[in-house]
């Protein structure tokens, strides 16, 4: 007998109150920023949201995440070297990536985030842990 059963896996989107949490300190901190005029104030909200989209909707691996920020790290700081402080240009480059990591996960047999009973054919054979 186990005496640590793994807990049962779940799919869908989640939020926890911790998740909450960092969602309402991120905003306030990224209202403060704008408010006083921080050039890169905007790099709050980008992560922020990032963070939300791969840890509550679309349950990003955490290796893909990784990539994710080294990517985003390497962009934003391409950009600064190159003296561009707006949004604009870094999230253009950026998206790209984000929608790879997005497509990379959903299209893996272990995809369990929203939508994934109709997305992963496969999400039953997660589920019981059997992949």
């Amino acid at each position: 007998m186990n005496p640590n059963p793994s807990p049962s896996r779940t799919c869908g989107f989640r939020l926890s109150w911790f998740d909450a949490v960092i969602l309402l300190l991120g905003a306030v901190l990224s209202w403060w920023f704008i408010s006083q005029s921080f050039p890169l104030g905007w790099i709050v909200p980008v992560a922020l949201g990032h963070f939300f989209l791969f840890c509550n909707v679309f349950l990003v691996w955490r290796r893909l995440e990784f990539l994710w920020a080294v990517a985003f790290v390497l962009n934003v700081g391409t950009h600064l070297a190159f003296g561009t402080l707006d949004w604009l240009s870094p999230m253009l480059f950026q998206l790209p990536v984000t929608a790879l990591v997005i497509m990379r996960q959903i299209r893996s047999p272990w995809y369990h985030g929203i939508f994934a009973e109709r997305l992963n054919p496969g999400l039953k054979e997660y589920l019981a842990d059997r992949l």
